[in-house]
């Protein structure tokens, strides 16, 4: 049974650990905000994008692209992106089960943020390349671990690309997915509305006409690397407002629990002093009546 002075030491301990945790959440959320804005405000951009490609695929007929070959080399590529620090709850967790259920020896990983490369090197599955981005991240980060992907690609060296990241819905819920990236066919839409339902996730015409210039096959050309880059860009953006998201509502579990402890800590001390002076009591009015 612990002592009056072991408790008191758990007491502080506990608390100490709770302004940890405190400062963490406030933290978190700060950066929590500015992420989720991010993330929201590049989503009627990528919409904006599918639309305008999916006109310019309607009208381009025999047109070749790199980015629109198929290939059959039996291996494929994935953009895994993951956070560089942990204490988010089970966001890498379950990020790195997606991952572990995906064929090992046909799959080489391009990892993005340092929790997905200790994944990768744990599990010896096959590296292609190792890349981190900032708490916000920036578009020439993006561009790198797309350029990278699309050499891999065009180079005949996998049949295609595929991104496994964190979608953000709702800051208590965030929801991984595998997307596909390359050959720009099988390419899905990075949207969703405000309480996280898809809003169109494949190339989806409109029916209004639009005219291009110089060619739609010239335009497509010049709009499909961007179009990659972009995506990339937007599931770093979703990825990183997940983690801040599930950071914060991790941290303030903590500090709740912490809280919760250091109530019943309390209580437990504060029976046992109560106890230790009842027995005091006790012996000296057990010695009071002995001497009468």
């Amino acid at each position: 049974m612990a002592s009056p002075r072991d408790l008191r030491r758990r007491i502080k301990s506990v608390k100490n650990t709770s302004q940890i945790t405190k400062a963490m959440q406030m933290v978190a959320a700060s950066k929590m905000r500015k992420a989720q804005q991010g993330a929201l405000a590049g989503r009627p951009y990528a919409a904006l994008m599918n639309t305008v490609l999916a006109e310019v695929t309607a009208n381009i007929g025999d047109f070749k692209h790199p980015l629109l070959e198929k290939h059959h080399t039996g291996k494929r590529a994935v953009i895994l992106i993951s956070t560089d620090r942990g204490l988010c709850g089970a966001l890498n967790s379950n990020l790195m089960r997606e991952a572990a259920k995906l064929d090992k020896a046909t799959t080489l990983y391009i990892c993005a943020g340092r929790k997905g490369s200790q994944f990768i090197a744990r599990t010896k599955r096959q590296l292609a390349a190792e890349f981190t981005y900032k708490d916000t991240p920036q578009f020439s980060e993006a561009r790198a671990i797309a350029k990278f992907a699309q050499d891999l690609f065009t180079k005949g060296e996998v049949d295609g690309v595929d991104v496994l990241y964190t979608r953000f819905v709702s800051t208590l819920n965030q929801k991984h997915e595998l997307r596909p990236l390359l050959p720009v066919g099988e390419l899905q839409a990075v949207e969703a509305g405000m309480n996280g339902d898809r809003t169109g996730a494949t190339l989806e015409r409109t029916g209004v006409e639009y005219l291009f210039e110089p060619s739609s096959g010239e335009v497509l050309g010049t709009l499909l690397p961007h179009y990659v880059n972009y995506l990339v860009f937007q599931m770093l953006l979703e990825a990183r407002a997940s983690e801040h998201s599930a950071r914060m509502v991790a941290m303030k579990n903590a500090t709740d629990n912490a809280a919760q402890l250091i109530k019943d800590l309390t209580i437990e001390y504060n029976k046992m002093r109560q106890a230790s002076i009842t027995n005091e009591l006790l012996e000296i009015a057990s010695a009071q009546m002995a001497t009468a």
